[in-house]
């Protein structure tokens, strides 16, 4: 299920919604799987859902290799000689019952060999998160669903009580009645018709946290920019806070984006405004020691401590960054405060890019009051206000170089897609500039596709990889409701080899995420996700990239237009990591915790300072634990050697003068902090940079 770039190519119509879209073999598989994976599915007290007719409506939307993968998994799991080589018997899974289905399922899942792992857990998350991300599972969960059909249910959800200040990112005062959500007039839906410039000064492609910044630096200085978005543009009205379809609609690849082999799940956002719009708002400056390393080992310029700073507090203001003040966190991230002040640890809260932020906790999937200050509000606004040309459904495919030098013609070609209709034009565009902003995985492959960038393009991606530690509380803790992310401990940030280390922060749980990230299937699964109310997760972050100029993972081109992505862990990562899982146990533990498993397959269940060490010891071999990451960077870092990094200094690639790189696959490091004030610090930086020397 590798990740996705759409082809220049008109896509094949989509089969109908039906099950004769499946083969006999593969509904026989498919009905056996939804019985042993969500046995509760098909009655009154699961909502009655039909999973195998979700499965298949899902599988028409995909896009044609995420559709051709989980097919080649439903073949390969139903197999005769699957079931041949797992349980030395012919007998298919679907011929077996229930009890013989579950132990063959278990089986895959804790395989030693990969492959098995892979087509498991890829079937399993699939169709947990179908099921529960329908609304008719939410009942029995005890899951409340979008705020704005309800009142407040606790009192981490709405304004907090006091007085409005200018001071805060929340909204203060008593329950509001929530206003309607209002699209910004500035971004008009333009017809899939509308032609596209001919020309430029420069072309922008993304408008997330790096391209969003550019782009508005650029026509602010009154340069004439055409920004290129492959997503939709998607605004308040249409953020009606349903989990699923929403995730689907926002999220990178429908939410699928995945390594090639599904060991590592990868939250990025692909719609207008790029991960600002579908990210927890938390805006931290990276530490000191991390720019110091940079400027040592990567010749960075400009980058210093001190100019830093300088960048991060314009970004700050700009998108009105603010502290979290100490009454508006929600039980979930109070648990790092309590935790770390009963362990003498270090914790403290953040600051996030919101005005008047109401705490509905959908932050994952866009917010629907216009209080997250993304780039979708802030940036692109201002740079569609000073002339610049948005073009959202807009993937750009190529770049050639037409005329040599910085300041020659380079021509975007561009493919268009008609959402309605699926539909697609193909037109070029020319700037002598252009800005290349799609992320740490769109870019490498951009520029792969184009021919231009140094060998080291696509190499070196640090991912922040994060994995999980689930606490089940006697008390409500909610996690779906609130500010997701407001605090964090960063006790062990730098304590690792080379200063590396890790830190806790804590997620919103919707259930579509959250029940393919919990262990199990079948009723023990369920019986963890009724317990919905009381459950907290505390997320795990790794610095990755302790072991220094090693490439944990890469980002290519395939011959068909798709990304393969590979990553793993280094052993100093993978001990970091470890540890961190055992520190993260330890805070639910000094929170009352009632019990503490992990995400593993088989996870470890910790109820006393001595079950830790199992934790630590536990397998992290792929797909023997859930790993995530929503922090994509490094496979275009900026540094003055070509055969180790992507861009030079000022962000231009490597061999192609006047092709620039302005996003997270700049940072020549992982952070060791969320990286959106960074990537946004930095763009604005380097692009103060191209206009001060006139190279745009």
């Amino acid at each position: 299920m590798s990740s996705v770039i759409a082809p220049s190519r008109r896509p094949a119509r989509a089969a109908p919604a039906t099950r004769a879209a499946l083969s006999s073999a593969e509904r026989d598989t498919l009905a056996a799987l939804v019985a042993t994976v969500v046995p509760v599915a098909a009655t009154p007290a699961g909502g009655d859902v039909d999973v195998a007719q979700l499965f298949v409506e899902r599988l028409t939307r995909l896009p044609a290799d995420k559709r051709r993968d989980l097919r080649r998994a439903l073949a390969v799991f139903g197999h005769p000689l699957a079931a041949l080589l797992t349980t030395a018997s012919w007998r298919r899974f679907a011929a077996r019952d229930a009890a013989a289905r579950e132990a063959f399922l278990d089986e895959w899942l804790s395989s030693r060999v990969s492959l098995c792992r892979t087509v498991g857990q890829g079937l399993r998350r699939f169709l947990l998160a179908l099921y529960y991300g329908d609304p008719r599972s939410h009942e029995g969960i005890g899951y409340l669903g979008p705020y704005h059909d309800r009142v407040p249910a606790f009192s981490w959800e709405g304004p907090v009580p006091g007085t409005p200040s200018d001071a805060e990112p929340v909204a203060r005062g008593p329950a509001p009645q929530l206003p309607p959500p209002a699209p910004t007039p500035a971004l008009a839906r333009p017809g899939p018709a509308a032609p596209l410039p001919a020309s430029a000064d420069v072309i922008v492609i993304g408008t997330g946290a790096g391209g969003g910044v550019a782009a508005c630096r650029f026509a602010e200085a009154g340069r004439s920019v055409v920004i290129l978005e492959a997503g939709p543009l998607v605004q308040s009205d249409e953020f009606d806070e349903r989990d699923a379809p929403l995730t689907e609609r926002l999220w990178a690849d429908q939410g699928l984006r995945t390594t090639n082999d599904l060991s590592l799940i990868m939250a990025q956002g692909a719609a207008v405004g790029g991960s600002t719009t579908i990210n927890w708002m938390i805006m931290l400056r990276a530490a000191d020691d991390v720019l110091l390393e940079w400027q040592r080992r990567f010749g960075t310029v400009g980058m210093a401590p001190h100019e830093m700073a300088e960048a991060y507090a314009r970004i700050e203001d700009e998108v009105h960054a603010r502290m979290v003040p100490d009454d508006a966190h929600s039980p979930a991230n109070r648990l790092i405060l309590d935790g770390a002040k009963a362990l003498g640890w270090s914790a403290r809260a953040g600051a996030i890019n919101a005005r008047g932020c109401l705490r509905s906790g959908f932050c994952s999937v866009g917010c629907r009051y216009n209080a997250k200050q993304g780039t979708l509000l802030t940036f692109i606004p201002r740079a569609i206000a000073a002339g610049a040309t948005l073009v959202p459904d807009a993937r750009a495919v190529r770049i050639t170089v037409a005329e040599p030098g910085p300041r020659g013609r380079k021509r975007v070609t561009v493919v268009r897609t008609d959402r309605a209709s699926g539909a697609t034009t193909t037109a070029v565009v020319e700037a002598p500039v252009v800005v290349v902003a799609g992320g740490a995985v769109e870019t490498p492959v951009l520029l792969q596709r184009s021919g231009l960038g140094s060998r080291a393009v696509g190499r070196y991606l640090r991912v922040h990889p994060v994995s999980a530690v689930v606490g089940l509380y006697d008390r409500p803790i909610y996690s779906a409701g609130g500010i997701p992310l407001t605090t964090l401990c960063d006790e062990f940030s730098a304590t690792g080899a080379n200063g590396y280390g890790t830190w806790i922060e804590t997620p919103p749980t919707h259930p579509t995420l959250l029940s393919a990230a919990l262990p199990g299937f079948g009723q023990a699964h369920h019986e963890l996700m009724r317990r919905f109310p009381e459950l907290a997760a505390l997320l795990v972050l790794t610095r990755d990239g302790a072991d220094l100029d090693a490439s944990s993972g890469e980002v290519r081109s395939r011959a068909d237009g798709t990304a393969s992505i590979r990553y793993a862990l280094t052993p100093a990562d993978a001990r970091h990591l470890a540890t961190g899982l055992t520190h993260a146990a330890q805070l639910h533990l000094a929170n009352g915790a009632q019990e503490v498993l992990t995400t593993h397959t088989r996870p470890v269940r910790v109820r006393q300072a001595a079950d830790l060490d199992a934790v630590r010891e536990a397998s992290l071999a792929p797909n023997d634990v859930a790993l995530f990451t929503a922090h994509v960077n490094g496979t275009c870092r900026l540094g003055t050697d070509p055969a180790t990094s992507g861009a030079d200094p000022d962000g231009q690639l490597h061999g192609a003068p006047g092709v620039f790189v302005l996003d997270g696959s700049l940072l020549p490091t992982g952070l060791g902090v969320n990286p959106q004030a960074t990537i946004m610090a930095i763009s604005s930086l380097l692009a103060d940079r191209m206009l001060a020397r006139r190279a745009v």
